[in-house]
């Protein structure tokens, strides 16, 4: 099993302990260091290069949006998941435009979060539909925010595989067509649900057919 190196940037200390608690209880997590600001996160990601940052929004000198910001720049590599007890969609989408691969609400069942940052590091596995529909929901309340996201969010590369996904092409196809890995594929598509709220590929379809994005069959 794969140990991933975790750190911790929130500025609650008792936010920090509850965190700590969780990840201590699975064998996957390693807890390598814990910041108390944006500025901390961002040198302590140079010094102890973890897999794996979990941020939270709001804190001192530096927030946390601005800190994913500049430690995506620097350290692409790091997976980054946006802590939060609000809401607000506006800091979600920013999160992603930033480089987050996710995002967490402080107030979900222990359970769940395990489920999702299990199913985010492993690059063969999906976030359960289900999962992922509970998190949408409690964000936006159930209504449909993807009709406001532009394709602006998306790299040229995704965009390009989306072309392929409205016209309905399988997994392997797009990987053959873009001369990719099939596994590779699966991870953009991951992104690009997250990136556009989208929970399954008949969504991803329809919005690329909405946006004339469309690849020659």
């Amino acid at each position: 099993m794969n140990r991933y190196r975790v750190l911790i940037a929130d500025d609650h200390p008792l936010a920090r302990e509850a965190i700590r608690s969780l990840l201590e209880g699975d064998e996957a997590f390693e807890i390598v260091a814990e910041a108390e600001n944006g500025r901390e996160a961002i040198q302590l990601c140079d010094e102890v290069r973890p897999d794996l940052v979990l941020m939270d929004i709001n804190m001192p000198q530096l927030n946390g949006l601005e800190a994913t910001r500049q430690i995506k720049k620097s350290h692409p590599e790091v997976k980054l998941v946006i802590l939060s007890v609000s809401d607000h969609v506006a800091d979600l989408f920013t999160a992603i435009q930033f480089g987050a691969q996710g995002y967490l609400l402080k107030n979900l069942e222990p359970d769940d979060w395990l489920t999702y940052l299990h199913a985010l590091l492993d690059e063969d596995a999906d976030i359960p539909r289900e999962m992922a529909g509970r998190i949408l929901t409690r964000f936006h309340n159930g209504s449909d925010v993807s009709g406001d996201i532009s394709p602006d969010v998306l790299t040229p590369r995704e965009r390009e595989l989306l072309a392929h996904v409205a016209v309905g092409a399988t997994n392997k196809q797009i990987a053959e067509k873009l001369v990719i890995a099939e596994n590779t594929v699966k991870n953009h598509i991951k992104n690009v649900l997250v990136k556009l709220c989208l929970q399954n590929r008949v969504q991803l379809a329809a919005y690329a057919v909405r946006h004339g994005m469309q690849a020659e069959s």
